[in-house]
Order: C-alpha cells, then sequence, then structure tokens
C-alpha cells in the first residue's frame, strides 16, 4: 500500500473509533432543581424534582443533634469552614430525614444536595472533580454507609475527604449515615487484630476512615415520651382529628408490635391512621 492509501485508512479507523466512543458528559445544569441523584455509570446528574423529606419542626426528639449538623450546614451556606458529618446510632431515629431537612431549610440560600449511592462510592473522587467547577456549594450525602469484610472501596472515601492530593473542594461537604459508628463491622475489626502482625495498626488503618469526619453525631432508641411527642406533632401538623387516648393508646400498640420506638415507627403509625381516617398526607 502507498503511504496515501495508508493514511487515509488510519483516518477512516480513527474516524470510526471516535463514533464509537461515548459522548462527553454533558455540564450539569445545577439551577434546574436543589436536589440531584449522582449516577456513576453515565457520570449524570439526574434532577429531583421533590424531595422526599418532612419540615425540620417535625423533627421530634433530637434537638442536640438537629442543631449540630443546622450549625454546622448553615455555616458552610455561608462560606465559612465546616466539617464532613457522620450520623451514626439506632435505626430509625431520623439520621437520613435530619440531612434532608436541613437542606430544605436551607436550600433558600443557594445550598445543593447531591446523593451518591453506597454502590457507587468508588466514584466519589470523580463526582467532587465535577462538582468542584461549579458556582454553588454542595452536601454530598450517603445514606446507610458501611463496608464489608474484603471490601476495599472505603479506601476510596478516606482519600476523597482528606489525604488525597487534591483534597475535598472548598464548595463541598459530605455526609453519611450509618448504623456503625466506624461504618465497618465489629468482627472485621476483630478478625484484623487477630491475624495482623501489627494489631494495633490494622485496627487503627480501619477506624481512620470514621476520623475523616470531623462532626459524629449519636442517635439513640427514643423514650416512651419522646416517642409519644413525635406521633402528637405529626397528628397535629396533618390534622388528624381523633381522641388523643385513643392515639396513645394505638401509638403504643403500634410500637409494641413493631419491637421499637423509633422516629420512623412513629410514622408508620401516622400513615395507618391518616388512611383509616380517610386523610391525604402531602
Amino acid at each position: 500500500m502507498s503511504k496515501k492509501e495508508i493514511a487515509e485508512y488510519l483516518s477512516r479507523i480513527a474516524g470510526a473509533l471516535e463514533r464509537l466512543a461515548p459522548a462527553p458528559p454533558k455540564a450539569p445544569d445545577f439551577s434546574a432543581a436543589e436536589a440531584f441523584v449522582w449516577r456513576a455509570s453515565g457520570e449524570a446528574f439526574h434532577a429531583v424534582a421533590r424531595v422526599n423529606r418532612v419540615d425540620l419542626s417535625l423533627l421530634e426528639g433530637i434537638d442536640r443533634q438537629r442543631d449540630m449538623l443546622f450549625a454546622n450546614t448553615r455555616r458552610f451556606a455561608q462560606g465559612l469552614p465546616a466539617n464532613n458529618a457522620l450520623l451514626w446510632g439506632a435505626r430509625g431515629m431520623g439520621k437520613s430525614s435530619l440531612v434532608k431537612s436541613i437542606h430544605g431549610a436551607l436550600a433558600g440560600e443557594g445550598l445543593k444536595l447531591v446523593e451518591i449511592h453506597r454502590e457507587d462510592i468508588e466514584a466519589l473522587p470523580a463526582l467532587l472533580g465535577r462538582l468542584s467547577e461549579a458556582p454553588f456549594r454542595f452536601i454530598v450525602f450517603c445514606d446507610d454507609l458501611s463496608f464489608d469484610g474484603g471490601e476495599t472501596s472505603y479506601k476510596a472515601l478516606k482519600s476523597a475527604l482528606e489525604g488525597g492530593v487534591e483534597g475535598r473542594p472548598a464548595n463541598v461537604l459530605f455526609y453519611a449515615t450509618s448504623n456503625r459508628r466506624h461504618l465497618l463491622p465489629r468482627d472485621m475489626m476483630e478478625n484484623e487484630r487477630a491475624s495482623a502482625i501489627h494489631p494495633g495498626e490494622a485496627v487503627e488503618e480501619k477506624v481512620s476512615l470514621s476520623d475523616r469526619f470531623g462532626l459524629w453525631i449519636g442517635f439513640h432508641h427514643c423514650s416512651q415520651d419522646d416517642y409519644l411527642a413525635i406521633v402528637f406533632g405529626y397528628a397535629r401538623h396533618f390534622g388528624l382529628d381523633a381522641p388523643e387516648d385513643a392515639i396513645r393508646a394505638e401509638a403504643l400498640e403500634w410500637s409494641i408490635t413493631r419491637g421499637a420506638r423509633s422516629g420512623r415507627v412513629a410514622w408508620q403509625y401516622i400513615q395507618d391512621l391518616a388512611g383509616r381516617l380517610g386523610k391525604e398526607l402531602p
């Protein structure tokens, strides 16, 4: 083949490869919504038309936790220093609800919420890179974050939050919820201690993940009084017209059948009560 034919042949190959290559992701329009979901597979941001959250005033029994996270988030929204936050502890006590409700209270200040799924956590560095170029401030939120034995994706999270060369962008905070304080199962940490040459160093390496969160906020099972305060708060807010004695007795029976008292159990009872009363909930 002549040099000209070879050049034409290579040009056709290059053109075919360009057509097969995926198109570069479009620049997201963060002004289109208050909240987005990050899809790592296509590096795409999907706008959320209506965030699933409740009004901040309805979150009863977690006043201290609410005040701590709200103050941290408001400082960040105002351009002041703030910490990544780990909300850990008892299930159903409003960890994820608190994050979404606080964002709702501050969204008017230009604060955006971006949810990343636990399965996509290895793509967090790519997500942070995309957000760093945007003229907004972002809370990146991962609900129910935890890692099982054998997983190594937690190392990507450690590097992305603190310690990497680039570091966390100044316009991004990372909030996570988990039932585990250190995000790793206890047996995983105990196995590391038993099998490592230097047990202390092995455990330190695992625990250092949670150290990347400057703010630890613990949630614990609520008392009966707090549980009933949550129930009656919802009932008043949604105008559920039923005798207080009946609501109290039913709510307590509901918690007994569920084997727990929590904000989630209270909300489930309220949904049942509203359905029986023929009342729609927004």
